[in-house]
């Protein structure tokens, strides 16, 4: 025996109503909009033959909601029947106009049997949740398949250049980093013609305002935020793979610095270094880099080996090595 099964859904309870196929009532109810009611309503549904072999067909006329979710999880049609097609078909029954909630019910109910091969079935909500998922899956492979493809290539590329060395000489700079820091900066070593004008670039050396009596030091918001963005990465990996520069961090927190300005100010030091070592053609050397700031001696083995690094450098503050 067939049976089809119409819901009159509401906010607060739904109307059901179950017809055989030469449309004889076969049971009515109305269950509560909650676990226990979804539970009636399967519990109902079973008595007249329903199975997950060979579900019940439901007519409701919405398709949202917590009840149609849970209808639509096994294998179960679920039709969303249009509000006003359910008067239409109400009205060609009846010529009193008379309406109610078990009614409507049926008149779902009625339309499943008559009419349903011109209702809307509800889609399945595993397989297009499923189509969904693969599609987003497809598309995240492919994003990370070009992000290691591009990872590769810049690695390959920035390695050839001249300058790799004395970048990756630096603590906390990788090859992707380095290549970003190189591009932002130039391999042309007239671009910046001492230390504080790459620090006033990246935006690392704070800006003096002074007028009378006033004076006003301050970060600078007119920089590369390229170059910026980087050099925060830079500093920030760097605290773990120098000790130099994760003590020079700590003193500026114990001054009172905030912690992106005291990663600023490490910022500022490493770019003063790295000017020096490209226009020397020096790797970095930790011992000298910080040398005020370790108490230990860094083992020979774990630094590079590089030039000495001139005093009137240091001196000047272009290198700050």
């Amino acid at each position: 025996m067939t049976v089809f099964c119409g819901i009159d859904w509401a906010e607060r309870h739904h109307d059901i109503a179950l017809v055989d196929g030469t449309g004889t009532l076969l049971a009515k109810a109305r269950i509560s909009d909650d676990a226990a009611g979804y539970g009636k309503l399967l519990d109902i549904l079973a008595e007249h033959g329903d199975s997950p072999s060979d579900p019940i067909s439901v007519a409701i006329e919405t398709s949202h909601g917590l009840l149609v979710a849970a209808l639509r999880t096994g294998s179960r049609k679920v039709f969303a029947i249009n509000p006003l097609a359910a008067a239409r078909y109400r009205d060609r029954h009846s010529v009193s106009r008379k309406k109610s909630d078990p009614g409507d019910a049926l008149v779902l109910a009625n339309i499943l049997r008559t009419d349903m091969q011109y209702a809307r079935q509800l889609p399945a909500v595993e397989d297009a949740f499923g189509h969904q998922l693969l599609a987003l899956l497809k598309q995240l492979d492919a994003a990370c398949q070009a992000a290691n493809d591009l990872a590769a290539a810049v690695d390959e590329a920035f390695r050839q250049h001249a300058d790799s060395e004395i970048l990756l000489s630096f603590p906390g700079l990788g090859p992707l980093l380095g290549a970003r820091v190189l591009a932002e900066i130039g391999d042309d070593r007239n671009r910046f013609s001492d230390a504080r004008a790459l620090k006033s670039y990246a935006g690392s050396a704070p800006i003096t305002r002074a007028s009378g009596k006033k004076r006003y030091v301050g970060r600078r918001f007119v920089k590369n935020n390229r170059l910026m963005n980087a050099g925060f990465l830079w500093s920030f990996s760097a605290l773990q793979a120098s000790p130099g520069a994760n003590a020079h961090y700590r003193r500026r927190r114990e001054h009172g610095d905030w912690p992106n300005a005291a990663q600023r100010h490490l910022l500022n030091r490493f770019l003063g270094q790295l000017h020096h070592c490209l226009q020397s053609g020096q790797h970095f050397d930790e011992l000298r880099a910080f040398a005020p700031f370790l108490s230990v001696a860094v083992p020979a083995g774990c630094r590079p080996d590089p030039a000495p690094v001139s005093m009137e450098a240091a001196s000047n503050g272009e290198g700050e090595p």
